[in-house]
C-alpha cells in the first residue's frame, strides 16, 4: 500500500512538473537552447583554454565566429525568401502549365482522374502561399528576437563552466557520494556532447551534399534548402524525409519532371548513405536508445516544447535515461529506454 502511494505521488508530481514546463515554455525553451549550445561549445572552449588562452578571450572569439556565421546565413536565407515571395505569380503560371501537362497525360492513358485543373489550381492560390511566407517570416523574426537573450545565457554558462559540474554534483549528492555524482554528471555530458557532435557533423554533411545536388541540377534556392536540410536533420527518423518533400515539389514546379525525379533519387541516396550507413557507424554506442523511444521522444518533446523540443528530443531523452541510471531506486526504469544491445543477455525475450 505504501509503495502504491509513493508511485501515485511520483506520477502526480511528474504531471505537475510537465504542466509547469508547458506553461513556462517561453522561458524554458531559450534556457534549454542556450544550455545545449553551451554544451556543444564547451569542448572548443576547453581546447583553447588548454593552450593558455584566457577563458574570456576564448568565449569572445567563439561567439564572434558564431555570430558572423549566423548573420551571413541569415542574410542569405532572408534574400532567398524575399526573392521567393516576389516570384509567386510567376510560379503559379508555371504550376498551371505543369498541372495541364499532367492532366493531358492522364487523359491520354485513360486514368480515372475526376478533378479538374481549376480545382487543383484553387488549392495553390498565391494568397495562401503569401500567408505561409508571412507566417514563416514572423516566426523567424520571433526567433531572432530571442537570439540576444540566448547568447547572453550562453556567455554566462560558459563563464561558469569551470565550476558548474562541481556545483551541480555538490547540490545533488551527499558528502560521501560527491565523486559518484561527478562521474554521473560527466557521463551525461559526454553522452550529450558525443551525440550532438556526431549529429552536427552528419547534418552539416547532409546540407553540403544537398547543396551540391541542387546546384548540379540547377534547382533554385539551393542554399536555402541546404540550410533547411541541415536543421531538420537534427529531428530523428523523419527530419530528413520532411526536408526532402518541399525540395522535390519545387523542382517539379520550377524545373521539369526529369529534374524532379533526379532530385528525388539524389535526396533518397543522400539520406540512405548518410542517415542509414554513415551516421550509425559514427554514432556507435553513443545513443543507446531504442528506435521506438526515439520516435516517441520526438512526439513528446515536440508537444511539450515545440520545434526546439523536436530538435533536442534525443539529447533530452538521453539525459533522462542517464539520470535514471544514476539512482539505484530508478535504475530498473532506465531499461525501458535502452535498445536491445544494452539489455543483459539472460534477460532478453524473444
Amino acid at each position: 500500500m505504501r509503495h502504491s502511494t509513493k508511485t501515485l505521488v511520483a506520477i502526480a508530481a511528474i504531471i505537475i512538473i510537465l504542466a509547469g514546463i508547458k506553461l513556462s515554455s517561453e522561458i524554458v525553451v531559450p534556457f534549454l537552447l542556450a544550455l545545449f549550445i553551451a554544451i556543444i561549445c564547451s569542448p572548443i572552449i576547453n581546447f583553447m583554454t588548454r593552450r593558455k588562452i584566457p577563458l574570456w578571450l576564448a568565449i569572445t572569439l567563439l561567439l564572434v565566429v558564431i555570430l558572423l556565421g549566423f548573420t551571413f546565413f541569415a542574410g542569405i536565407i532572408n534574400n532567398s525568401l524575399q526573392e521567393f515571395t516576389g516570384s509567386i505569380p510567376q510560379y503559379k503560371t508555371q504550376l498551371s502549365a505543369k498541372v495541364r501537362t499532367l492532366i493531358e497525360f492522364t487523359q491520354k492513358w485513360n486514368f480515372p482522374i475526376t478533378i479538374s485543373q481549376e480545382e487543383i489550381m484553387s488549392k495553390f492560390d498565391p494568397s495562401s502561399i503569401m500567408n505561409f511566407v508571412h507566417t514563416l517570416l514572423v516566426g523567424l523574426s520571433g526567433t531572432l528576437s530571442n537570439i540576444f537573450v540566448v547568447f547572453l545565457i550562453v556567455i554566462f554558462m560558459l563563464m561558469e563552466m569551470p565550476v558548474a559540474k562541481y556545483k551541480l554534483a555538490l547540490a545533488l549528492s551527499d558528502d560521501d557520494d560527491l565523486r559518484n555524482e561527478k562521474e554521473y554528471i560527466n557521463q551525461v555530458l559526454e553522452g550529450v556532447i558525443g551525440y550532438l557532435g556526431v549529429k552536427t557533423f552528419v547534418s552539416l554533411l547532409t546540407g553540403i551534399l544537398v547543396w551540391i545536388l541542387l546546384i548540379s541540377l540547377d534547382v533554385q534556392y539551393a542554399i536555402l534548402w541546404a540550410m533547411f536540410s541541415f536543421l531538420l536533420n537534427y529531428v530523428p527518423n523523419i527530419g530528413s524525409i520532411l526536408a526532402s518533400i518541399p525540395i522535390v515539389i519545387q523542382a517539379l514546379v520550377l524545373n521539369s519532371f526529369s529534374v524532379a525525379l533526379g532530385t528525388l533519387i539524389g535526396m533518397v541516396a543522400i539520406n540512405m548513405i548518410v542517415g542509414n550507413a554513415l551516421e550509425p557507424r559514427l554514432m556507435g554506442k553513443k545513443l543507446g536508445l531504442s528506435t521506438l523511444v526515439v520516435f516517441l521522444s520526438l512526439l513528446f518533446w515536440g508537444w511539450l516544447l515545440g520545434a526546439v523540443g523536436m530538435l533536442l528530443s534525443v539529447p533530452l531523452t538521453m539525459a533522462c535515461k542517464v539520470a535514471l541510471e544514476s539512482n539505484k531506486d530508478t535504475r530498473k526504469y532506465a531499461v525501458l529506454f535502452s535498445d536491445l544491445d544494452e539489455i543483459p543477455r539472460g534477460k532478453k525475450y524473444h
